[in-house]
């Protein structure tokens, strides 16, 4: 059943009548309202992942700088570097003078010196009993004297005689037969004295003497002792005092020295460095051991003890050249290399031929012009490629 229904308004109201358009307007509001509001939020979203992303970023980049490793690097540039060899050997005299007994030979009365001592030419170093020689020679010298009477006595006739053949007593004959006999008796007299004369000479050559100046490097014979022709080296001399090195070089080495080339020898035991100069270098090298002999002349020092060991640097020319500290140059199967710090500070392989070691460093003949950032040391922990924070240090 249907009404009519009516409602009445008194007093200035008036009648509302249901719209069904103005709800749909305002459910529209609401809905784009909503819009609004979801596109808001998203954006905000958005920005605020961009932002943590843009942060991360800068975080790993900041975390990456913080992580590359800290290496010292150093420029070499090009220096002037004198070439040296090290080599090593034994101290010895440079003309040893082996001395023995080289007359009869006898008893040893004394020995006048000891090893150390500087001695002189025709310096007795050892006195040799000669009483029996020293008897033969006095008869030698009487037997002088016996000779020259004879021979006195044979002149007198002669002279005699020549005043009496010119007035007829004595023959011609007899004239040559005593001359004869006076030529003879002089004969005597010279053969006497060269006996006399040979008798002093080996008795001078009993005593052992010294043949040339020098430092008597040792001594093997005493008091008591009976020498003589066999019985060896009984003393040593080192001609002049003078002392040199016999260093042991290889077959390369050999050919970067000449004579004359200064040298600095070290004696084992001490720190003191003594010149010297390559005085003879070996012909020849040792088929079982490829090394060869470079002699080194030395002036006497005390500290130069023959038969002692010691340590030798030979200058072997020089070079403009950039020198690396040995720490710096690495070596693997394909031969010597560094590492060089460049753009971006990423470090790179650089394959370099090395020269010659000084106490200094090692020259670097090729690879390097000088002007490069190498690194230092540690540079075998390094990766080609790698980031790092470079740090230099002056030479």
């Amino acid at each position: 059943m249907n009404y009519d229904s009516k409602i009445s308004v008194a007093d200035g109201e008036s009648d509302t009548a249901y719209n069904p358009l103005t709800d749909n307007e305002e459910e529209d509001r609401r809905s784009r309202r909503r819009i609004w509001i979801i596109a808001a939020v998203v954006t905000a979203l958005l920005v605020g992942v961009w932002f943590m992303m843009h942060k991360g970023n800068k975080a790993d980049d900041l975390a990456t700088t913080n992580q590359a490793p800290v290496v010292t690097v150093i420029t070499p540039g090009r220096i002037n570097i004198t070439g040296k060899i090290s080599a090593t050997g034994a101290l010895a005299a440079r003309r040893e003078m082996p001395i023995g007994s080289v007359g009869e030979g006898g008893q040893v009365l004394s020995v006048l010196v000891e090893p150390g001592q500087w001695v002189r030419a025709g310096q007795v170093l050892a006195v040799v009993d000669s009483s029996v020689q020293s008897q033969q020679a006095a008869g030698l010298d009487a037997q002088i004297r016996v000779s020259e009477a004879d021979a006195r006595l044979a002149q007198s006739n002669l002279d005699r005689a020549l005043k009496l053949v010119e007035r007829g007593f004595i023959s011609k004959a007899d004239i040559d037969r005593l001359t004869a006999t006076r030529d003879a008796a002089v004969a005597r007299v010279s053969v006497s004295r060269a006996s006399a004369a040979e008798s002093r000479a080996r008795n001078r050559r009993l005593n052992i003497v010294a043949p040339a100046d020098g430092l008597l490097l040792s001594r093997s014979v005493e008091p008591g002792q009976v020498v003589g022709a066999g019985s060896g080296v009984l003393f040593r001399i080192a001609k002049d005092g003078q002392i040199e090195m016999l260093a042991k070089l290889s077959e390369d080495d050999l050919a970067k020295i000449a004579v004359g080339v200064p040298v600095a020898v070290t004696p084992v035991g001490t720190s003191r460095a003594f010149d010297g100069q390559v005085w003879q270098i070996s012909p020849v090298v040792d088929p079982q051991t490829r090394l060869g002999q470079a002699r080194i002349a030395l002036t006497y020092s005390p500290e130069l003890r023959p038969g002692g060991f010691a340590t030798a640097d030979i200058t072997a020319g020089s070079m403009v050249a950039p020198r690396l500290p040995e720490s710096a140059v690495l070596s693997d199967n394909r031969g010597s290399y560094v590492f060089i710090v460049g753009a971006g500070d990423k470090v790179s392989r650089r394959d370099i031929k090395t020269g010659a070691l000084t106490s200094d460093g090692i020259a670097v003949l090729s690879g390097l012009s000088g002007t490069e950032k190498v690194v230092l040391r540690a540079g075998a922990f390094l990766a080609d490629g790698e980031t790092v924070k470079p740090r230099s240090v002056a030479r």
